[in-house]
């Protein structure tokens, strides 16, 4: 029993129906601005989060789901819910990637994040092909600014929907790593996937 109310706490199947009359209602209403759920991956759990317009972040469990969901009600909108049903393609998609069925994400992008050079930058990254990988000055050259190459590692370190948009794919002109916002580990692996 809950001692301030004196009632029963809802048993898990009541919250269920409550949670997914609240989705209805919302997206009913054009209400719901912002939804997102989790998937787990090989590289562990990552939060998926799309608009209307399209996928609009995905987060490695490093960032902290709960900071990024934040960030998104500060940045985009405060409407934002658990809904993942709405996120069922780009869920399918990655699980599809990592069972090596797919090669090219074929998703909605809301790039909104990411502005100016930035999302320039990202634009080239989804020309990148799978299973090859470009230089942070080759990326830079790419995108017109030949001597933008810290640039670039600042734009592939912010990239708001890793995996889906490559940035895994920019290594450093000697040929190791470089850095990567779900830790050198995923970075390798994901280019150890596309490798195989």
């Amino acid at each position: 029993m809950n001692p301030l109310t004196a009632l029963p706490d809802p048993d898990p199947a009541t919250l269920a129906r409550l949670h997914a009359r609240l989705v209805d209602a919302a997206a009913a209403d054009d209400t719901l601005d912002i939804a997102y759920r989790t998937v787990d991956t090989p590289l562990g759990e990552l939060l998926l989060a799309a608009t209307p317009a399209g996928l609009v972040r995905v987060a490695y469990a490093s960032e902290g789901h709960d900071a990024v969901l934040a960030n998104l009600a500060a940045k985009v909108s405060p409407r934002v819910l658990r809904a993942p049903s709405r996120l069922d393609d780009p869920a399918r998609e990655i699980d599809d990637y990592f069972a090596g069925r797919r090669h090219v994400f074929d998703l909605p992008l809301d790039l909104r994040l990411a502005k100016g050079f930035r999302r320039s930058v990202l634009g080239h990254l989804l020309e990148i092909p799978y299973g090859i990988t470009e230089s942070y000055a080759q990326v830079a050259a790419a995108t017109g600014s030949p001597r933008a190459v810290r640039a670039v590692g600042t734009a592939c370190a912010a990239n708001p929907v890793p995996i889906v948009v490559p940035c895994h794919r920019v290594v450093r002109s000697d040929g190791s790593f470089g850095g990567y916002a779900g830790g050198p580990a995923a970075k390798r692996a994901l280019l150890t996937l596309e490798a195989a």
